[in-house]
């Protein structure tokens, strides 16, 4: 596979349990100093008591594993990787259906997953459920995956006048998953063909949805500030700022913060994409979920 180091990346983690009494996300990066690839798995676990820390550990211990093996192939094209990334989240979730399998106990238990792939300044990802993939570029703040949740059709309800605005975002049923990995068959996956293109400057946020207990609004004044900062700053900002809202329902956090920038002339002379060392981070399962289910 042909790769040229147009964006260098600088890849960093971050985790917090929040006000929970468990950490029921999950998440790995490989972004190697001198690797021509990298990528990131992220999941948060559903399921609470029915072992949903174990789901997220599960289907990132597998999807890492797979991703690792695969894109070590020489012989991989780039035009391959959306398939390679159907296929990891498939062994995944085959693996869970077989814990459940082994442990009917664990029945319920599954999680979202995002998968984010960043070849020569072009990402490609593959998500499931309603953890954001965000793009923070000249100072807005996107997102970039689709939300498998309830939470865009209510929110197209409010647009259309049908819900009350403070009705819509408080309804009880915003959180409910209409897609995740649970064993069964996986009813909406977003994983675009064609690859998303970076741009000096650029901030990808791979997280779960306790990050998004912060407004937009906010997220975009911690990103202002520290956007001159390395991954690992920006990561531990945004962790804090989210602790400090003090919410008592404050559900686990987890984030990977991806860096992009053309990479400087000693750098592209010795073909370095990435100047972060190989980063691994683990915790746990997940809140209940059924339409998929509620968070809890």
């Amino acid at each position: 596979m042909p790769r040229k180091a147009e964006i260098e990346i600088d890849a960093a983690s971050a985790l917090d349990r929040g006000a929970r009494s468990r950490q029921e996300d999950a998440l790995a990066t490989s972004f190697a100093q001198g690797a021509e690839i990298g990528f990131a798995v992220l999941s948060d676990g559903m399921g609470g008591h029915a072992a949903g820390d174990v789901a997220s550990r599960i289907i990132v211990a597998e999807i890492f594993a797979d991703l690792t093996l695969r894109i070590a192939d020489p012989d991989l094209s780039e035009t391959d990787i959306p398939k390679l990334l159907r296929s990891a989240m498939n062994v995944a979730n085959h693996r869970i259906r077989a814990r459940i399998k082994a442990a009917p106990e664990t029945a319920g238990m599954g999680g979202t997953v995002i998968v984010a792939v960043v070849l020569a300044g072009r990402l490609y990802w593959i998500s499931v459920g309603d953890s954001p993939l965000l793009l923070y570029r000249d100072g807005r703040l996107t997102r970039l995956n689709d939300d498998h949740s309830m939470a865009p059709q209510i929110d197209l309800m409010v647009r259309k006048g049908l819900i009350d605005p403070e009705i819509g975002r408080n309804h009880p049923q915003r959180n409910c998953l209409t897609s995740a990995l649970t064993g069964d068959e996986i009813t909406v996956i977003d994983c675009p063909d064609r690859p998303f293109a970076l741009q000096n400057g650029d901030l990808v946020l791979v997280a779960s949805d306790g990050l998004q207990f912060l407004p937009d609004e906010r997220l975009e004044l911690v990103l202002a500030r520290a956007a001159a900062e390395h991954s690992a700053s920006i990561a531990s900002a945004l962790i804090a700022e989210v602790a400090a809202l003090g919410d008592p329902e404050q559900d686990n956090i987890s984030v990977v913060v991806l860096k992009a920038s053309n990479p400087t002339p000693e750098r592209r002379l010795a073909g370095w994409l990435s100047p972060s060392t190989m980063l691994r981070a683990w915790s746990g399962a997940f809140s209940p979920a059924r339409h998929l289910g509620t968070r809890s």
